[in-house]
């Protein structure tokens, strides 16, 4: 594969721990389960800011969200959004994974969930088809390219796969770049086909030991009401968000968050057919991930954005041309992706990317890189350093600058995979000072948008 296809599958919060080949013996991921097998898996791997737009938008550039965003979540502190999405690169400065591919003379296409500022087209885009509303999967409006968009019948997920599949179907001389966006298993779960509703019995679904603190499962019924109805009931407030089914707990979210992640899968399925469908699956590199994860109770927390292996975990698999392998040991994030994937295509890697190529690990070379670790922003101000036995966190001031004395945090994951023990402070100091010292170089060297040359 000379010069290959590319398509990036994301999928949105769907954490690592609920997918079939990371060891989740109940749910059903077939077709994910046979990228992994086909090809390379990577066990340890995370999300370098486990919020949508940060992350996403470090995927796009192989930046961290401070460079390349300017901020730590989905909206400016303090500051409102402008119309989205914008028609101005404020963000995203720097040359992104489609801008890097045109270069090389591929098309370039997204579809499905954009969530990103600025504009698909001001990035690299040729063709673009996305939703207007980033959270739900029926009565979505579409915009193809520009404009307001349109509605369409039935459920987004199903649109979005036809379209994909006229897309590959199209006769080209030039490769192709494909940026496709899946966006279950994110809420709202109860928006989706019956048979995934009903696909998994809430008895029979396990649940991680930290969803249980002080003997008490999670429960939060204003959280329920956001995952199974998401705006429409915070925002709408209408009537059939008002009450939770009669009996409803975390074992019925997350057998409805185990079906949703089933139709994600009987998605890739559908994407995988139609590549073997239309001759293409063996000049087409595929990766699959996750934005981030999703705490579904773990120490009762939900939805995501902590420093905790439940929101930062994701999948990542790369499909294609090589030898399967499951990787154990390398800690791989979302800001590998992008130049992992232009060294693998023989383009050239721009300056301004911050993550590292993943190709010796891809290729058996080795089991891991030199640098085996990531650092990793939320938008609660914690930063992290995920080793592969280690979780090392700190709280950044509301300046967003200045490192606080409190809230550290250490965890030896081998022994503590849960993390219900915090070691900080304890008595393995020299392991804590070099973690700490690693994560204050990371901080004070890593620019914010519009700093990368001051000084």
């Amino acid at each position: 594969m000379s010069r290959p296809n590319v398509i990036v599958c994301l999928c949105d919060q769907l954490r690592a721990f609920d997918v079939g080949c990371y060891g989740n013996d109940t749910i059903r991921t077939p077709h994910i389960d046979r990228l992994a097998k086909e090809g390379v898996r990577f066990d340890l791997a995370v999300s370098n800011n486990p919020v949508c737009m940060p992350a996403r938008s470090a995927l796009l550039t192989g930046q961290y969200s401070r460079t390349c965003m300017g901020y730590l979540t989905n909206y400016s502190d303090g500051s409102e959004m402008p119309e989205y999405p914008a028609d101005n690169r404020d963000w995203l400065r720097d040359t992104t994974l489609p801008e890097a591919f045109k270069a090389q003379g591929y098309e370039t296409a997204l579809f499905g969930k954009w969530h990103v500022q600025p504009a698909p087209n001001l990035v690299g885009f040729d063709y673009a088809l996305f939703p207007r509303v980033h959270h739900r999967h029926t009565g979505q409006t579409f915009v193809e390219n520009t404009g307001l968009g349109d509605v369409v019948d039935g459920f987004s997920i199903d649109f979005e796969a036809e379209r994909v599949n006229e897309y590959l179907a199209q006769d080209r001389e030039d490769p192709f770049f494909m940026y496709y966006n899946i966006s279950p298993p994110h809420m709202p779960l109860a928006d989706a086909p019956d048979k995934y509703l009903q696909m998994y019995d809430p008895d029979e679904i396990p649940l991680r030991p930290n969803t249980l603190v002080g003997g008490k499962l999670a429960y939060d019924e204003n959280w329920f009401k956001i995952y199974l109805w998401d705006f429409l009931y915070y925002q709408e407030h209408l009537p059939h968000t008002k009450q939770l089914p009669e009996g409803f707990d975390l074992r019925h979210l997350t057998a409805l968050y185990y079906g949703l992640t089933t139709w994600v899968d009987d998605t890739v399925g559908r994407l995988m057919a139609n590549l073997e469908a239309h001759g293409l699956a063996e000049d087409t590199i595929v990766v699959f991930a996750s934005d981030h994860g999703d705490n579904l109770g773990s120490h009762h927390a939900f939805n995501k954005g902590l420093l905790i292996e439940e929101s930062i975990r994701v999948p990542l698999i790369f499909w294609g041309g090589l030898a399967p392998q499951a990787n154990t040991a390398q800690v791989a994030q979302l800001i590998d992706i992008m130049p992992t994937l232009l060294e693998r295509c023989g383009a050239e890697v721009p300056d301004t990317v911050q993550g590292r190529a993943l190709g010796p690990v891809l290729r058996g070379e080795r089991e891991t890189l030199e640098e085996n670790g990531a650092f990793i922003e939320t938008s609660t101000g914690a930063i992290g350093l995920r080793t592969p036995d280690h979780l090392y966190g700190m709280q950044l001031e509301k300046d967003l600058r200045t490192i606080s004395n409190d809230g550290k945090c250490l965890y030896d994951l081998a022994a503590d995979p849960y993390e219900q023990r915090n070691l900080a402070g304890g008595t393995d100091t020299g392991l804590e000072a070099d973690f700490a010292q690693q994560l204050e170089q990371w901080n004070a060297q890593t620019p914010w948008l519009g700093e990368q040359n001051a000084g």
